[in-house]
């Protein structure tokens, strides 16, 4: 079941602050830059879905031949996508939708792309879910995303810290993302490391009911730290 209130003020978080987001956000955006890039090489042309594509931060990577969709949540980060493709004389079919509640056919896409936003979605399994759904059998689901540091310190810390920074900004910052991914049935076919310390993360998957099979592969010591996350 969706959660109607959480699903309604993290909506109006994100209306709140459409207007001044990329300023809010400009100095993690010069690093996230070829972040961005990297999780984007891993999609090829076809039919793809852009889940939360808040301003619009990602069209100067998408592949060359692609169809892009992108959806958000808020209306208001919509607005800001449409005048960033208005001056980039892109093409994209730019939609208010709930990842949670995606309203679209199963297998309507070839691939779906995140970047960053999995921290605000109330339900991110659920949301997960419906990605896999979307998804063709085998297409590629690429998620890009900050995550609950492993440390017995920080990570309570910023489980502390957490409540604050979402009233703030809508985001959560102890999410255990790749956990939740594995709970939501995707298929990981690869985890990796942005940053020394593991905060962010590139994660490369497929639904379970691709013809990958439904068992994760095994990937070394991130997939020993990751097994310990719970769903935050």
């Amino acid at each position: 079941m969706i959660d109607l209130q959480a699903t309604a003020q993290t909506k109006a978080r994100y209306n709140r602050i459409a207007g001044i987001y990329d300023k809010l956000e400009y100095m993690m955006e010069r690093r996230a830059q070829p972040w961005r890039r990297q999780a984007w090489d891993k999609v090829g042309p076809g039919k793809i879905l852009e889940v939360g594509i808040g301003t619009g931060k990602n069209l100067p990577f998408y592949p060359e031949g692609g169809k892009i969709c992108g959806i958000d949540l808020s209306n208001g980060m919509l607005e800001q996508a449409r005048k960033r493709a208005d001056r980039a004389l892109q093409e994209i079919d730019l939609r208010e939708m709930d990842v949670q509640a995606l309203d679209f056919p199963d297998a309507s896409f070839d691939a779906a792309v995140a970047t960053f936003v999995f921290c605000s979605v109330p339900d991110p399994i659920l949301g997960m879910q419906e990605l896999a759904r979307v998804v063709k059998p085998g297409g590629k689901i690429v998620l890009l995303e900050h995550v609950r540091l492993d440390h017995p310190f920080i990570g309570w810390l910023m489980d502390i810290i957490n409540p604050l920074v979402v009233r703030m900004v809508g985001a959560n910052i102890n999410r255990q993302t790749v956990r939740n991914a594995q709970m939501a049935g995707l298929v990981l076919e690869s985890v990796e490391d942005m940053m020394p310390n593991g905060l962010v993360k590139l994660i490369h998957a497929h639904s379970s009911n691709s013809q990958f099979g439904s068992k994760p592969r095994h990937f070394g010591r991130d997939a020993e730290i990751q097994a310990k996350d719970g769903n935050k």
